[in-house]
């Protein structure tokens, strides 16, 4: 049986009167690949910047291993060692190589010694086949291959979870596939994500668990093969009726 790494409860997020999360509750258990799917504004992102307390949320909580991180008590920076980000905009370091930016990290917040960090970092690179690249700054690479520096990047700090945030719509159409299958490999080797994502092929096809989103609220969540294949409510018929026809 896998066990409960995250329960977030009836979180809300406001921008002054502007709400733009309402009473999101869903649980991430070990293993788990949840992709959240919506229109753009339907408080998806920002529903992952709450979990990853890149924004506070108004109300609720947000339980990681029984302990609620929006404890003030709680040390952020450790807690987003375990619950890791990857961003639609890479946010790579552009005064490093691209071997630094995947061990900066594990020596400033993991504390470990630059030769560990290092050989850490190399293991990464090469499952996502960037080790030829590791002197490269990000401004000498693709788009693709700096997503795929940020997923090294994320993997060397060797999270419990993995938040993807839109990782594939700062790419062109050709560099989203090597993205993808790098993100499909991880979803076989069991790590455990939450993937905020327009590509719908991707997330009928890997994921456990599809949540769909419109409004600040889930509309409806459940298995992928369900969801895609019968969905019940009006919002979710018509948001994927043009993915369902192609």
């Amino acid at each position: 049986m896998s066990e409960q790494i995250l329960d977030v409860r009836h979180l809300s997020k406001a921008f002054g009167r502007n709400v733009v999360l309402r009473d999101i509750d869903f649980t991430v258990s070990t293993g788990d690949v949840i992709c959240i799917i919506g229109a753009s504004g339907s408080g998806k992102s920002t529903l992952l910047r709450c979990i990853n307390m890149l924004e506070m949320p108004t109300t609720g909580k947000i339980i990681f291993h029984g302990t609620d991180i929006m404890d003030r008590k709680i040390d952020v920076a450790a807690y987003r060692s375990k619950v890791g980000m990857v961003f639609q905009s890479f946010n790579l370091f552009n005064n490093m190589t691209v071997l630094e930016n995947c061990m900066v990290g594990q020596v400033k917040v993991l504390k470990r010694d630059r030769l560990e960090a290092k050989e850490n970092a190399m293991r990464y690179l090469e499952k996502v086949e960037m080790a030829p690249y590791i002197n490269a700054r990000p401004k000498q690479i693709s788009g693709g291959q700096k997503q795929r520096v940020a997923i090294a990047r994320a993997l060397a700090m060797e999270p419990e979870v993995l938040l993807f945030d839109e990782p594939t719509s700062a790419l062109d159409p050709q560099m989203v596939g090597e993205v993808l299958t790098v993100m499909r490999n991880l979803a076989k080797e069991g790590l455990t994500m939450i993937i905020v994502t327009h590509e719908m092929a991707f997330a009928r096809d890997v994921s456990s668990h599809v949540v769909y989103m419109a409004n600040g609220v889930i509309e409806e969540e459940g298995a992928p093969d369900r969801l895609f294949g019968s969905p019940q409510n009006a919002l979710t018929k018509e948001f994927l009726s043009r993915f369902m026809q192609g």
